[in-house]
């Protein structure tokens, strides 16, 4: 079952991100260590789609590889 919108948000900012807002239901998420930003759409409620999953799950590892080596 797919995560809701509020769910990945949820898990951005656990991991230490920051919300900077877009576009219509657009946010942007950054962290000073991971190297872009993050882009979810959608209302909260709604059923997030697997690529917008996939790209959280990759700046979360990112970022953990990061403060792991020691990389500011």
């Amino acid at each position: 079952m797919p995560k809701k919108i509020r769910e990945l948000k949820q898990i951005l900012r656990l991991a230490g991100f920051k919300e900077n807002s877009g576009k219509g239901s657009h946010t942007n998420w950054v962290h000073p260590l991971y190297s872009g930003k993050v882009t979810i759409s959608g209302q909260n409620g709604t059923d997030a789609k697997p690529d917008q999953e996939k790209e959280v799950l990759k700046a979360i590892h990112e970022v953990k590889r990061r403060e792991k080596n020691g990389e500011s």
